[in-house]
C-alpha cells in the first residue's frame, strides 16, 4: 500500500455517480479512488455499489461486506480498500493493482489536533498475506483508527484476517501493535469500544509528558548537516529551542541527523523523514520546525507526507518578529518580509502554505490565502516598499533635527538576548520593555544620556543580530538599521555567560560589514559578567579592548562611562 500517489504512479479517479441505498439519509456521491483504467462498465458498478454498505460501529466490517471485497478483488485481479468513518459509513472506496493501493488526501477528515483520524481501513491481499512495513507506515502517517487485511482465497472468499493499531506513547518507542492472524469468519473486535480505550490510553500517556490543555504549538526541533562538527550543529539547535520558546513553544523533542548527503528533496531519506513524523504524532507535536532554510520545493515534499505544520527557522524568527513588532515601522517591516520569503512557494498545490495559516508561521499576512492570488502578493509588496520608503524618509528627517542639536550619538548593537535594551535601561533609567528571551525588542528606542561631566549623548536601541540573518528580514530592516548610520559610536553588547558568545560576535560582526558600518568605531561591552568568573571576564574584555559590565549592577557601570567618555571626546584636556 502507498501513501497518497507515490512517484511512477498512475492514478485514475472514475467519474463520481450518484448513488443511493436504505442507510443513506441523501443521495451522495461515490467516488471510486485508485487506478480504475481497464475495468469494464459492469466491475466499476459493482465497485461504486460498496458505497451502500454500512458497518455497524461495534465491528471491524461485517462478513457479507468483507467477502463483497474479496469476491470483487480476485475478480478485477487487483487489491481493493475501503475506508469507515466510525459511523460505520463507507468514506472512501480505493482500487489498487495487484501489489498494493493507493490511499487518496483524506481532506473530508481531516486530523486537527486529534489522537486518531477516525477512519478505519480494511483492504485485500491477493496472496493471504500478512500487513506489509508500507501499511504499517501509513497506519502511522494517517493515525488510522485501525488497519485490517483480508486475504483473498483462490475462491474469491476470504481467507486470514489481519489487524494493527496503533500505541501510545511508550517506553520502546512502538508506534504499533499487530495481532495474530485469524480466520476472516473468526474476527470478533469490538472496535467502538477498543478507540475509545485506545484514545482515552493515549491521552493518558500524553498527559504525562504535557498539560494537554496547553494550547502552546508543540513542536519537534529537526537539525540535518552532512557537514561541520556535531559541536557546532548542538550549538545551533541549542540556539533553535531558544527561538522556538521565544514564539512560545513547547519543544517535545529534537532531532539531530548527519547523513552522508543531503537529500534535495527532503533533507534527509525519506524513509527517515517518515519516522520523524510518526514518533511527532505519537508524542502529539503540532509542528517541525528545521534549522536548515527550507526551499520551497523541499517544504512541499515533506508537507506532502503529513498534515503537521513544518516550518524552518527562517519563518520561526519571522514569527517572533510578527509577535514583537508593536511600531508601524515594525509591521510594515515584518509583513514585508513575510511576504517576500514565501512568494516563491505559492507554486503548485501550496498545501505546504495552506497548512501555515494560524499559529506559527501564520500571522501577519498568513490569514489570507496568498498562495491564490501573486499578482495580489506582488502589488501588496510594492505598496508595502513604498510605505517603508515613506517611513524611512520620516525617520531621516529626525535624524537630521538630532544632529542639529550637535549631540553625540552611540547606538547599541549585538546578538539577541545580549541585554541591550537592559543596558540601555540602567544607563538611562528608563523603562524600555526587556524580556530574557531572543528579540524581545524590535522596535528602536532613543534616550537621552547624561555624563558626569554634565555631558549629554543620544543612546539607541536596535534590534538584536542573529547568525544566517533571512536575508528578507535583513532587506527589510535596513531602514531600521539605517540608525546605525548616524552613530558616532556603536556599542557592541556581548552576553559573556554564553558559551557561544565568540561565534556571535562573528555574528553580529558580519551583519554590521553586510550593511556596511565595517568601519563605524565600536566598543566592546561584555555583559552579564556577574555569572561568569571576575578574572575570566576582566581576561575576555581586555584582549578585546572592551569593558566588562552587569546590567543588573550599576556599580559596574563607571568602567563603561569613562571609556564612552574618552571614546566620544578623545581630545578633551580635561
Amino acid at each position: 500500500m502507498a501513501l497518497r500517489d507515490s512517484p511512477g504512479t498512475t492514478t485514475f479517479i472514475h467519474q463520481p455517480a450518484y448513488c443511493t441505498g436504505p442507510n443513506k439519509e441523501e443521495d451522495t456521491i461515490a467516488t471510486l479512488h485508485g487506478n480504475t483504467g481497464g475495468l469494464k462498465a459492469g466491475e466499476i458498478k459493482s465497485l461504486e455499489r460498496i458505497y451502500r454498505r454500512k458497518t455497524p460501529s461495534d465491528t471491524v466490517i461485517t462478513p457479507e461486506l468483507g467477502r463483497l471485497l474479496t469476491e470483487l478483488s480476485r475478480s478485477i485481479g487487483r487489491q481493493l480498500g475501503a475506508l469507515i468513518d466510525r459511523h460505520g459509513d463507507m468514506a472512501y472506496v480505493i482500487v489498487g493493482d495487484n501489489h498494493g493501493i493507493t490511499i487518496p488526501e483524506l481532506s473530508d477528515y481531516p486530523l486537527g489536533p486529534k489522537r486518531l483520524r477516525g477512519l478505519r481501513l480494511v483492504h485485500t491481499h491477493l496472496k493471504d498475506e500478512p500487513l506489509t512495513n508500507e501499511d504499517l507506515t501509513d497506519l502511522a502517517l494517517l493515525r488510522l483508527d485501525s488497519i485490517s487485511a483480508i486475504g483473498v482465497l483462490p475462491d474469491g472468499l476470504p481467507g486470514r484476517f489481519y489487524f494493527a493499531h496503533l500505541l501510545p506513547p511508550n517506553p520502546a518507542g512502538q508506534s504499533w501493535a499487530t495481532l495474530p492472524p485469524r480466520p476472516f469468519h473468526q474476527q470478533d473486535i469490538d472496535h467502538e469500544n477498543f478507540v475509545t480505550a485506545l484514545e482515552d490510553e493515549m491521552l493518558r500517556a500524553q498527559s504525562e509528558s504535557f498539560d494537554v490543555k496547553d494550547k502552546r504549538e508543540r513542536a519537534i526541533l529537526i537539525s540535518v548537516m552532512s557537514k561541520g562538527s556535531k559541536a557546532v550543529q548542538k550549538e545551533a539547535m541549542d540556539e533553535l529551542s531558544e527561538l522556538a520558546a521565544s514564539a512560545d513553544t513547547l519543544v517535545m523533542d529534537t532531532v539531530l541527523q548527519r547523513p552522508d548527503k543531503i537529500n534535495p528533496k527532503t533533507l534527509m531519506g525519506e524513509g527517515k523523514i517518515k519516522e520523524i513524523i510518526i514518533t511527532a504524532l505519537q508524542k502529539g507535536a503540532t509542528i517541525l520546525i528545521f534549522d536548515q532554510e527550507l526551499t520551497p520545493s523541499q517544504m512541499r515534499s515533506i508537507s506532502e507526507l503529513t498534515e503537521i505544520k513544518v516550518i524552518d527557522r527562517s519563518q520561526l524568527i519571522l514569527d517572533i518578529f510578527a509577535r514583537r513588532a508593536h511600531s508601524r515601522d515594525g509591521k510594515v517591516q515584518v509583513e514585508l518580509a513575510q511576504l517576500k520569503y514565501r512568494l516563491p512557494m505559492l507554486s503548485g498545490k501550496g498545501t505546504a502554505l495552506s497548512r501555515l495559516m494560524g499559529g506559527i508561521g501564520g500571522r501577519g499576512p498568513g490569514e489570507t490565502k496568498l498562495e491564490t492570488d501573486r499578482r495580489r502578493v506582488r502589488d501588496r509588496i510594492g505598496m508595502l516598499e513604498k510605505t517603508l520608503k515613506d517611513l524611512s524618509e520620516a525617520r531621516r528627517q529626525r535624524r537630521s533635527k538630532r544632529s542639529v542639536s550637535g549631540l553625540p550619538i552611540i547606538s547599541i548593537v549585538g546578538y539577541t538576548n545580549a541585554g541591550k535594551s537592559t543596558i540601555l535601561n540602567a544607563l538611562t533609567k528608563s523603562d524600555t520593555f526587556v524580556e530574557h528571551k531572543m528579540f524581545a525588542t524590535l522596535d528602536t528606542a532613543s534616550r537621552r544620556l547624561r555624563f558626569p561631566r554634565e555631558r549629554d549623548v543620544i543612546i539607541t536601541d536596535t534590534v538584536g543580530f542573529i547568525r544566517d540573518l533571512p536575508k528578507p528580514l535583513m532587506a527589510a530592516f535596513r531602514a531600521t538599521l539605517e540608525e546605525l548610520l548616524d552613530a558616532d559610536l556603536l556599542m557592541h553588547v556581548v552576553d559573556l555567560s554564553n558559551p557561544r558568545h565568540e561565534e556571535q560576535m562573528e555574528s553580529v560582526e558580519t551583519t554590521l560589514t553586510e550593511i556596511g558600518l565595517a568601519d563605524k568605531p565600536r566598543l566592546a561591552v561584555f555583559n552579564k559578567s556577574d555569572l561568569v568568573d571576575q578574572d575570566y571576564a576582566f581576561i575576555v574584555a581586555r584582549s578585546h579592548g572592551g569593558v566588562a559590565v552587569s546590567a543588573l549592577e550599576r556599580r559596574s557601570f563607571p568602567p563603561l562611562m569613562m571609556e564612552l567618555e574618552r571614546r566620544l571626546w578623545p581630545d578633551d584636556g580635561e
